[in-house]
């Protein structure tokens, strides 16, 4: 299958160039995507950028990451409401040192033929001075070809204008396709549907700089079914930094979407076949409530993003809080990562001297924490079976809890009744 056909079945193309799909029959050619350093670390909506890459190579072309560490400087206007921060060089080498390490995780950088290649568009900006820009790549631009834009005319249109930085965006941009055309045979940019007048921009300063021909292709912007933005949550954006969202958070992201969405996402982001994708929507709708296609999904990105060690992790922490998994996993995991899988849980702080010399367990939850507001409801408890330390049941009143409790070294998990938990930190 080809690469425009596979785009086309798995519903991610949106605009083709004429001329295109028969240049990638035709021959193997050189692509690329930008990707924008405004943070160091990619998320869950540049994933369809990461995914056409990926198809790309797979179908025997050469894919290009461009990290715009000097369009990162400007920020791209396209569809924005408002001016973003502009970020100084260091933060940006950060980002862009960031990006290339997350992009190396889904794609095979190398100097082959069909070998992922880098770029960061700095290096041919960083001695590009602004009389020589505008002198040798402002003239062949019009404004009124600029102005044509859809992007430009809705930011013109809203309050807050367009500043000449943002509106210079389209050159550069354009400039980079033509720079890439030029010195790595670059013939294909790639993009969201809303770069779309970007892009064009680039074939247009190629055609009229050196009458030369490239081509332009774009993804449909993905959302949820029910309209809303597709990479937010509650919490914010769904990061591919574990330190940022971590393996279980992006597990459950992935797992908690809605059938209509988990049945055309699992298209977008996994390499899966036709006839795999027919055998677990079919499992799926055989029985909905085992949510096969939210599974089948949620493991294959997390393994892809992290690692299968890392989905392990998540199905691990899943089990722990929502079935009767083992405490064993907490034990390869540090603080940031045990603060993270009892996010929203109560926690309390006991001094380690505490648990040296040992604390009763009435104490212990009732009085140097607030398990159980009174020694008397946690005795009640305690002597109904409703209380368990560390996943084991608690009945005997006069039990000491001591440092020989502490995962870690450092934790106690205190359980009231079946879903009600606790973390209890030694320090």
């Amino acid at each position: 299958m080809s690469f425009v056909e596979e785009l086309r079945w798995r519903g991610m193309l949106q605009d083709i160039m004429p001329g295109t799909e028969d240049l990638l029959n035709k021959e193997k050619v050189s692509g690329y995507i930008g990707f924008d350093p405004t943070g160091d670390s990619l998320h869950v909506g540049h994933l369809t950028q990461i995914m056409t890459l990926i198809h790309f190579q797979n179908a025997g072309h050469k894919p290009v990451a461009l990290v715009g560490g000097a369009t990162g400087m400007i920020g791209d206007p396209s569809f924005k409401s408002a001016e973003r921060n502009l970020l100084d060089e260091h933060t940006l080498n950060h980002n862009v040192n960031c990006l290339k390490t997350q992009l190396g995780k889904f794609l095979a950088f190398g100097e082959g033929e069909n070998d992922a290649k880098m770029v960061n568009n700095y290096d041919w900006f960083k001695d590009f001075k602004f009389l020589d820009f505008i002198r040798d790549v402002g003239k062949l631009i019009t404004v009124n070809y600029m102005m044509s834009k859809d992007s430009v005319k809705k930011r013109l249109e809203g309050e807050n204008g367009l500043s000449f930085t943002e509106f210079s965006y389209q050159l550069i941009q354009g400039y980079d396709f033509y720079y890439l055309w030029k010195h790595h045979n670059c013939k294909v940019q790639m993009g969201g549907s809303d770069q779309w007048g970007n892009i064009v921009t680039g074939t247009e300063f190629i055609r009229r700089q050196d009458q030369g021909t490239a081509f332009a292709i774009t993804t449909q912007l993905i959302k949820k079914a029910d309209g809303q933005k597709f990479g937010k949550t509650e919490s914010g954006a769904v990061w591919l930094d574990p330190k940022k969202t971590s393996p279980y958070k992006y597990y459950q992201f992935w797992l908690n979407t809605s059938d209509d969405d988990a049945k055309n996402w699992i298209k977008i982001f996994t390499l899966k076949s036709k006839e795999e994708l027919d055998t677990i929507i079919a499992e799926h709708d055989a029985a909905p409530h085992t949510r096969a296609v939210q599974k089948a999904l949620a493991k294959d990105i997390t393994i892809r993003t992290h690692s299968e060690e890392a989905y392990e992790t998540a199905i691990k922490t899943s089990d722990f809080l929502f079935g009767n998994g083992t405490l064993e996993f907490l034990n390869g995991l540090d603080h940031e990562a045990i603060l993270d899988v009892f996010e929203g849980i109560p926690q309390f702080n006991v001094s380690p001297e505490t648990l040296s010399s040992g604390i009763n367990i009435l104490d212990l939850l009732a009085v140097n924490t607030q398990v159980f507001p009174s020694k008397g409801e946690a005795r009640k408890m305690l002597q109904g079976g409703g209380v368990s330390i560390n996943r084991e049941k608690a009945t005997d009143i006069e039990q000491v809890i001591n440092a020989s409790h502490l995962i870690n070294n450092k934790y106690i998990i205190a359980q009231r009744g079946k879903k009600n938990y606790y973390l209890i930190i030694a320090e």
